[in-house]
């Protein structure tokens, strides 16, 4: 593959230009810790690398389709629009997603072609067990070890039998290769084997490198093959209770979360799944009532629980259960086919639609993935400047909608739909300096630059128009080094402590103590673990979310979904359970025909424990911290292991404790 490099002489202008990593040095250490590779020659890339790598590329890719289907590369026009692009991410007024931060530009995508990896999510239905047994499983698996965070639903319940192994017949010893590929395989012959009454598989992990030898390419170190093995035992073990039965939708969900369980414990450190189901089954309402099913207590937690709502329901018995934990989410299906943005009236476009991604920010049809981008409108001046900024977030979406997956069935759909999400973050922070009704006319006046753009590019890379092109994604790490709020949601406290862990031999900690960072042993894992305490102000003025009742963060959700998102908005409302656990039914009633989907989560006062991520601290507390701190740098880190981002890149997925110039005309045109 052919490599597009930008110039060197514009790359040494950024060279020493400090970047703005936001938060009190929070957004660099995030920065060091999960997104800086290592170089061949054993240091860690600074961001102008990053940055680098990252465009280069994104314009590879373009480079490679544009000559392989011989409609014209311009490189002087490339190199002004790669050139424009990188300004724009290295001042962090977009960000590619934590996926493209970590795979765009390595050998991932460039030699191994697992353009996949660049995605944040997917969605694969088991409505067709019946033609592909074991097909859903092996791609949540196989996309989970590439970082993909899936969604599923459970539709295929009762479809097929478990007809169970064949004692009597000799067993198949299948010796398990060192790859991803080979333990997808061990899964798919296990499950093939019971559900079609074949004999029985045995493995042989003896070619599975051992627990802590370094992964090329994704970063991390090998679990050694006990995760496999266990996930293995853990599977029989389901399928063995179920032998002679229908498939039910909780053998489904328990191979879903077991495979999920075992990718959380492999290469890739964090995984991402979420379930949808029937609001009125009691069978899948009570998959997390671990004292009906006490089996599911050791990795019900890997997937958020929702279910698919229908318009006109009495919300009353799901609200119940929601004030319990939490769970389950809701999901409006209908108007995820039917509309786009709300404000523009039903369409009927997305009807293939049949579930979403772990946070729901994304519709998806089965086996389709999505690649999702963010933009901080925040820190623009002008919305001239903003509008610029959404050519290239949009441009960067796009280019991964050229790579081509090993799936056919989701190669299928994306060359059909080329679905993107531009999302916006650092929404409470823009409310508070410039106000609602100016957060209207940038996002309105931002989606019809988008579409624009897209009529574009679509035209230049000769292929169809996206289906849908914005979203609201909920965010975490990567607003953080913008020094944004996640997507639309307010903080809990203007002022807090954020805590961070690191290893106790990670070369960031000394800088780190140079700087005047508090830094302690992390409690229960004192021999491995050091905790960093950095102190955070999200800005003057700002709202927290105890601040905002649950019709108002309703009506701030809603207001995204009619004025941006034609995909989705993803949002995690908190309410108080004693004053407004008895509106509930009420607000979804009122909001249910001007959503897609929300989650909700009670605020209860956990009280303080040792070394939480978040704690609430006061600003005189928050100034006497900051002045003990100098400059941080981190001058030549070597051999720090980046870590993978959670695939959803937010931390409410997991439930954490309550505290325009002439130049527009570039080289598409």
């Amino acid at each position: 593959m052919e490599k597009f490099k930008l110039s060197e002489n514009f790359i040494n202008k950024y060279k020493r230009k400090k970047p703005p990593f936001g938060f009190n040095g929070l957004g660099e250490l995030v920065y060091m810790r999960t997104y800086s590779r290592i170089k061949e020659n054993g240091k860690n890339e600074r961001w102008w690398e990053t940055v680098q790598r990252v465009v280069e590329g994104t314009y590879s890719m373009q480079m490679t389709w544009i000559n392989s289907h011989q409609l014209g590369w311009n490189p002087w026009q490339a190199q002004k629009s790669a050139q424009d692009m990188y300004d724009r991410i290295f001042t962090m007024k977009f960000l590619p997603p934590g996926r493209g931060l970590w795979a765009m530009g390595t050998p991932i995508t460039e030699e191994k072609g697992l353009y996949a990896a660049l995605n944040n999510c997917a969605f694969v239905s088991t409505k067709t067990l019946k033609e592909d047994y074991s097909k859903p499983f092996c791609f949540l698996m196989d996309a989970s070890m590439l970082g993909v965070g899936v969604g599923f639903d459970t539709k295929g319940a009762g479809e097929i039998i478990v007809k169970g192994i064949q004692k009597d017949r000799d067993e198949i010893v299948y010796q398990i290769p060192d790859t991803r590929e080979g333990w997808v395989e061990s899964v798919r012959l296990l499950l093939e084997s019971y559900f079609h009454g074949q004999a029985p598989v045995e493995f042989d992990y003896n070619l599975i490198r051992p627990a802590g030898e370094p992964i090329k390419g994704f970063g991390g170190v090998a679990s050694g093959y006990e995760p496999l093995e266990e996930v293995h035992e853990d599977i029989r073990k389901v399928l063995d209770i179920n032998t002679g039965k229908p498939i039910t939708i909780t053998t489904i969900v328990d191979i879903m979360n077991l495979i999920g369980k075992c990718v959380v414990a492999g290469n890739v450190r964090r995984t991402a799944e979420i379930v949808f189901g029937d609001p009125h089954n009691e069978e899948y309402l009570d998959l997390k009532n671990y004292k009906v099913n006490p089996h599911r207590d050791q990795y019900g937690w890997t997937s958020n629980n929702s279910v698919f709502a229908e318009l006109g329901m009495d919300y009353t018995d799901i609200c119940k259960r929601i004030v319990d934990n939490g769970e389950p989410g809701l999901a409006w299906l209908d108007n995820m086919r039917h509309f786009s943005r709300m404000k523009n009236g039903g369409d009927d476009k997305d009807h293939r639609v049949a579930g979403g991604n772990p946070c729901l920010e994304q519709s998806l049809e089965s086996y389709e993935l999505c690649c999702l981008v963010e933009t901080f409108p925040n820190n623009h001046d002008s919305f001239e400047d903003y509008a610029r900024t959404l050519k290239y977030a949009y441009l960067y979406a796009k280019t991964v909608t050229l790579g081509r997956t090993h799936w056919s069935d989701t190669n299928r759909v994306m060359l059909r739909n080329r679905r993107i999400g531009c999302s916006v973050s650092g929404v409470a922070q823009f409310i508070t300096n410039r106000g609602l009704d100016n957060l209207r006319l940038w996002l309105e006046d931002g989606y019809d630059v988008i579409q624009d753009w897209d009529g574009v590019y679509s035209d230049w890379f000769a292929v169809p128009k996206s289906i849908k092109t914005t979203s609201v994604k909920p965010s975490g790490t990567v607003s953080l080094l913008a020094g944004a709020t996640p997507g639309l949601h307010y903080p809990e406290s203007r002022f807090y402590i954020r805590r961070i862990r690191l290893s106790v031999n990670s070369d960031l900690i000394e800088p780190l103590k140079k700087a005047g960072y508090k830094i302690e042993k992390a409690f229960g894992s004192e021999d491995t673990t050091l905790v960093v305490e950095v102190p955070v102000d999200v800005g003057e003025g700002i709202r927290t979310v105890k601040e905002l009742s649950i019709w108002e963060q309703f009506s701030l959700a809603s207001f995204m979904q009619r004025h941006w998102a034609d995909n989705q908005v993803s949002c995690t409302a908190t309410f108080d359970p004693k004053t407004e656990a008895d509106q509930l039914p009420n607000v979804l009633n009122y909001f249910q025909y001007r959503l897609k989907g929300i989650s909700l989560l009670p605020r209860h006062d956990l009280g303080a424990y040792k070394q939480m991520p978040y704690e609430a601290i006061d600003e005189k507390e928050y100034n006497r911290q900051v002045k003990k701190l100098s400059n941080l740098s981190f001058g030549v880190i070597k051999n720090e292991e980046a870590e993978i981002d959670k695939f959803c890149n937010n931390d409410s997925c997991e439930i954490t404790p309550i505290t325009g110039d002439n130049d527009d005309q570039d080289y598409a045109n």
